[in-house]
């Protein structure tokens, strides 16, 4: 009886949808149904913008890049393979090296690590080609037509031998102490157009340099004599000539306290009276108080002098890193150079920039006076990027 009173109640509340409370005694429980809920799918998520790195973000915003400028690094990074492979292959033995070992050598040949190097050969059919020898390893080496491009470098360099022994002495004088490493000169001779050979040429001229070994077996060079007439500056040569323009180059505000109540005339004839670096990067700016504006002047014209006499007049980070101590820089150099948009443009990322002359360069971008060597480079690597030879 009491199974059949149970089954009737049950009975009566299936028809009734609002039964007594108090006919049964037993909980409804209801269970939560939030697990059925999936996630976002990934493709419906907002995508949290990572913040730029010094490695990717660029030096200049995208509305203030001057291309021109831009694309001259995207030129070197699409010629790299084919500059240091050709001056690392020079100095090779028979000037050939085998493929297998390339390989390893990406840094030295300037390709990616883990990529292989017969890709970026085959880049470049006029300039290197493989072959196989009886043991069945594959070398490579230059092309003929790539040996009479080497022939022609040869004779530009003992052409401007005079020219890069003067840039080098300039260098000297620059320097504190009047001494730099060998070691940094050959690392960047590039960038000066010195030779290869110029730690053993620098002995031909004992009346301009002295070569001391130090203890550790480094190779210092040291000027011998200070000469005057190399002592002037390119913008103080400028300043002769063009007072106005040499005054425009840089500007160095002058910090004032706000009861003076400067019209924006009269403060831009105050910043005048500091617009042009008068200390000349020819005098000895170790003995500058680091953080005096007289210093920062010399700092300023060190690095314009140092852009003149690069054949480029334009030189990379790790080209002004190498000088730092003798040109008595600071590590706040890149924070310097944006200061002065007049005369430097600074392209490329935080990290990795590179800093141009302005007015080395016309409005199109090109180079005004290019060296005997630069007009040779541009040749070079016009022929470096043809897939097949011109019949005329």
């Amino acid at each position: 009886m009491a199974i059949w009173r149970l089954f009737s109640t049950i009975i009566n509340t299936i028809k009734n949808p609002n039964p007594n409370p108090n006919c049964f005694n037993f909980t409804i429980r209801t269970y939560s149904t939030s697990f059925l809920i999936t996630k976002t799918p990934k493709s419906h998520r907002k995508k949290r913008k990572k913040p730029d790195s010094p490695r990717t973000k660029h030096v200049q915003h995208e509305s203030e890049r001057i291309q021109h400028f831009e694309s001259i690094l995207k030129r070197d990074a699409h010629f790299r393979f084919f500059l240091k492979t050709k001056d690392y292959l020079s100095k090779q033995p028979q000037q050939v090296l085998r493929l297998d070992e390339a390989g390893k050598l990406y840094r030295e040949l300037g390709f990616p690590r883990g990529r292989k190097p017969l890709k970026f050969l085959q880049r470049h059919p006029l300039v290197f080609e493989t072959y196989c020898h009886a043991n069945d390893k594959i070398w490579f080496g230059f092309t003929d037509l790539m040996e009479e491009y080497l022939e022609e470098e040869k004779r530009v360099l003992n052409e401007m031998e005079g020219h890069r022994i003067e840039v080098v002495r300039k260098l000297l004088m620059m320097s504190a102490n009047k001494r730099i490493p060998l070691s940094k000169i050959y690392h960047c001779r590039a960038l000066f157009g010195i030779p290869e050979d110029f730690r053993d040429r620098v002995r031909e001229y004992p009346e301009y340099f002295n070569t001391v070994v130090e203890a550790d077996g480094k190779r210092i060079l040291e000027l011998v004599k200070w000469n005057e007439n190399l002592a002037v500056s390119a913008l103080e040569r400028e300043f002769v000539v063009d007072e106005d323009r040499a005054k425009r180059a840089f500007q160095f505000k002058v910090k004032h306290g706000k009861l003076l109540d400067l019209g924006e005339q009269n403060e831009r004839k105050l910043n005048l009276l500091n617009t042009l670096p008068l200390v000349s990067p020819y005098s000895d700016g170790a003995k500058l108080d680091l953080w005096t504006l007289e210093a920062e002047k010399y700092r300023v014209g060190v690095i314009h002098e140092f852009l003149n006499l690069t054949l480029e007049k334009r030189a990379s980070i790790h080209h002004i890193v190498e000088f730092k101590e003798e040109l008595s820089l600071t590590k706040h150099t890149y924070a310097m150079l944006l200061k002065q948009p007049r005369s430097f443009y600074l392209a490329g990322t935080e990290m990795n920039w590179a800093v141009f002359l302005k007015d080395a360069y016309g409005e199109d971008g090109v180079l005004m006076n290019k060296d005997p060597q630069v007009v040779f480079n541009e040749k070079l690597c016009e022929f470096a990027d043809k897939q097949k030879l011109e019949i005329e």
